[in-house]
């Protein structure tokens, strides 16, 4: 009899969460590591952070951590978390959630309201491109963190009437590969110095104007000759792209079992 109240008294509480849509500013925390994944530092670091970035964007930015799904896919348990714990800002409830799962290492962001607009399916990938390292390597706090500033960023993008999409996505900043160009920059401006310095000194040694000049007289008698066909050029045109190809950008969207809208998409780290 007690379990049958207690599951009728929760069931109440799923239908009072999904019907009235508060703000996480009130007593939800935005951080929930039931997975134990961040320090006690770590964890004050990041709950400030998201505080921060929520309040002054008025789009709630949530990270949960939880050991197992129970049965439930990526997508179901962070659509309903985020619709039955109430977290979003106003009637459309905006809002992205990251949620981790340690058992099965799924990652999944679902987004609502303005987070929809903010985060489409091009900037999602970015998005999980630019944290899923971290993610894997265990520095899960660089990770979080990583997905906050840019949830940031994105919101700020679409704030601006261009959301981060197919054709607009943030520059690639410096990595291990531009460096690797600088350095070869580098490398072959110092070679043309050095090998500028030895031309200079060699001063019995001129250009012939002939290959045969190089030779000594009579050291040197060509016996046969051809022509012989080395290269060849080939004009290529690219095929136009079919624009129905699923590139036209956007974010799709689903319905949670709260009936709510929700975009997002997720993986495997």
């Amino acid at each position: 009899m007690k379990k049958r109240l207690s599951a009728v008294f929760f069931a109440l509480f799923l239908f009072i969460a999904s019907a009235v849509p508060v703000s996480a500013a009130g007593d939800l925390p935005r951080l929930v590591d039931d997975a134990d994944l961040l320090s006690d530092s770590e964890e004050a670091a990041l709950q400030n952070q998201l505080d921060e970035i929520s309040e002054r964007q008025r789009v709630d930015i949530v990270v949960v951590t939880v050991n197992s799904l129970e049965g439930m896919s990526a997508m179901e348990y962070a659509d309903d978390f985020y619709d039955y714990y109430g977290y979003g800002f106003g009637n459309t409830r905006d809002g992205i959630l990251l949620l981790i799962c340690m058992e099965e290492r799924d990652w999944y962001i679902s987004t609502c309201g303005y987070g929809i607009t903010a985060v489409t399916d091009a900037g999602l990938e970015y998005m999980s491109e630019a944290f899923l390292s971290d993610l894997s390597d265990g520095n899960y706090a660089a990770a979080f963190t990583v997905f906050a500033e840019l949830c940031d960023d994105f919101i700020r993008q679409a704030d601006a009437g261009t959301p981060y999409d197919v054709a607009n996505l943030p520059r690639e900043p410096f990595g291990v590969f531009s460096n690797l160009l600088i350095a070869l920059g580098i490398g072959f401006v110092i070679s043309l110095i050095a090998t500028g310095i030895m031309k200079s000194k060699l001063k019995t040694v001129y250009s012939q104007s002939a290959a045969d000049n190089y030779s000594i007289e009579g050291s040197f008698q060509l016996t046969k000759e051809r022509d012989l066909f080395l290269y060849k050029h080939v004009e290529r045109t690219e095929k136009p792209k079919d624009n129905d190809s699923g590139s036209s950008g956007g974010s799709s969207t689903h319905t949670s079992s709260s009936g709510t809208t929700h975009g997002g998409g997720g993986g495997k780290f």
